[in-house]
């Protein structure tokens, strides 16, 4: 192989590389970092068997992968004429990547914290129910009910956040690029 070729080979498997990394810190596991990071750099929809070629990973595990940067609105499938197989491709804007990985991270959050919250509103009165509740027990149900009252706005914050997010309304608070020297420009 051509040594100019060598070094561009190694410098587009830098790029994956951080790419992974990044990922990983927002979050996602290596592998779902790695192949979005080798279908971004590709350029163009990969198969699966494309995929678990690049990455060395078996074809099921690939599927799930795939399956899980669906999941996280990170990846989606393709159609192109002539091609049977299913193809993938990602997003290419890093920042409607950064925004897909930060809201799905936080629904699934919000989803778990709702279920949660259900849970423990029903424990709480079912026990305010109760005849014999002394003064420290009501007490203590009117504390975790203060409690569980915060909670609730806390994750209804972070519902509105990732609304700000996804609305993209993000963008005229923190644009893409500076303007000049002010953000506010």
């Amino acid at each position: 192989m051509d040594n100019k070729l060598e070094k561009i080979e190694d410098v587009r498997t830098q790029f994956i590389e951080k790419i992974t990394d990044n990922m990983n810190a927002f979050g996602a596991s290596t592998s779902v970092g790695r192949v979005l990071g080798i279908i971004y750099m590709n350029r163009e929809p990969m198969t699966l068997d494309d995929l678990s070629a690049e990455t060395g990973m078996s074809k099921t595990r690939m599927s799930q992968v795939v399956r899980e940067m669906i999941d996280m609105n990170i990846a989606e499938r393709v159609f192109k004429k002539g091609v049977r197989k299913d193809l993938y491709t990602v997003e290419e804007d890093y920042y409607q990547t950064f925004i897909s990985l930060f809201t799905s991270t936080w629904q699934k959050a919000i989803s778990r914290s709702r279920h949660f919250e259900q849970r423990l509103n029903n424990k709480l009165d079912e026990l305010q129910q109760q005849q014999d509740l002394t003064e420290e027990d009501e007490q203590a149900i009117n504390e975790l009910l203060a409690e569980l009252h915060e909670w609730t706005e806390y994750y209804d914050w972070i519902r509105r956040v990732t609304d700000f997010f996804e609305s993209g309304e993000i963008f005229k608070h923190v644009p893409k690029k500076r303007t000049g020297g002010n953000v506010n420009e």
